[in-house]
């Protein structure tokens, strides 16, 4: 802490993991101009400089792991009370991939988001698409996400993105898209698959001051990830062969009560396969997250989203 006017102020440490000049900055002014207008910017703020070393070697101090092997300590992902936190999800029941071929004309797919704003407002939507691979969907997911909260006015936001796609995430952060678009939107090795979408996500990121990112397994115990995964599952469920799809329903929840989910940790390697399969979570959904896909299922029945065909 540092005295101003004989007033004790609490200093913070800026941790800049990915940005201009990567490095640890006591001023949000220094720090903001290594992240302003920087796709794919990783950085944080902490009270103790020692958190802030430790996060810059790749270990978020934050995620309460222990070397005891006792469970890691649950905490919310808000890290201060104006911060928007939203989850991204996308799937495919891609029976294709499963008989060894690829994805069917005829396979389901859907993208979803939830975005927590820091009055309670919880912004959700999803849709659905045929023939889409999962990476496709992540890619679809994360984009309307942004879009969103563009419309919204909330590029100057504080906003942290978990996903559980480590192929999405070591693109924006380990530099994959700068590369890509170097080569005109091409791989070292060819084709790259979704180029227009990565143009498009490329042209979002480039919108927003402070992103950052978390990494957290799919189907396990993160309650955001859980919602939007049953989410698009209820997409998919709607969706009838022959039939055209339905527009996305966005909708709105004031007063909602924000998830608290286990704190994201980092991926242990990328993923590049297209073959996952999206599936229900195998653990039941907590009484928060039940509240909370009612109260949005409410809303969206009125639209005949999720009404039986």
């Amino acid at each position: 802490m540092v005295k101003i006017n004989g007033a004790i102020v609490l200093s913070k440490y800026y941790a800049i993991k990915n940005g201009r000049h990567p490095g640890i900055y006591t001023t949000w002014d220094d720090a903001k101009k290594q992240v302003d207008g920087f796709s794919g910017a990783v950085y944080k703020s902490f009270k103790q400089r020692s958190d802030a070393e430790t996060f810059m070697a790749g270990v978020d101090p934050t995620a309460g792991h222990s070397r005891s092997g006792k469970r890691p300590i649950k905490t919310p992902v808000h890290a201060t009370p104006d911060q928007i936190v939203g989850y991204t999800d996308g799937g495919s029941r891609n029976t294709g991939n499963v008989n060894g071929g690829h994805v069917k004309a005829t396979d389901k797919a859907a993208w979803a988001y939830r975005l927590e704003l820091p009055d309670g407002t919880i912004v959700a939507d999803s849709a659905g698409e045929w023939g889409a691979t999962n990476n496709r969907m992540e890619i679809m997911a994360l984009i309307k996400a942004l879009t969103k909260l563009r419309d919204l006015d909330k590029t100057d936001a504080d906003i942290h993105m978990v996903l559980d796609s480590q192929y999405v995430l070591n693109a924006i952060t380990k530099n994959w898209i700068s590369g890509w678009k170097r080569r005109g939107w091409k791989r070292s090795a060819g084709e790259l698959v979704n180029a227009e979408l990565w143009q498009e996500l490329d042209g979002l990121l480039s919108q927003f001051s402070h992103l950052s990112y978390a990494w957290t397994k799919g189907h396990a115990t993160n309650e955001g990830n859980i919602f939007v995964d049953d989410l698009l599952n209820k997409s998919m469920d709607e969706m009838k062969t022959g039939e055209s799809l339905k527009a996305t329903h966005e909708t709105v929840v004031k007063g909602a009560k924000p998830i608290a989910p286990a704190v994201p940790v980092p991926p242990k390697r990328p993923a590049v396969s297209d073959s996952k399969q999206a599936k229900k979570p195998d653990k039941p959904l907590s009484e928060d997250v039940k509240k909370s896909v009612s109260d949005i299922e409410s809303s969206l029945g009125q639209l005949d989203l999720f009404k039986d065909l």
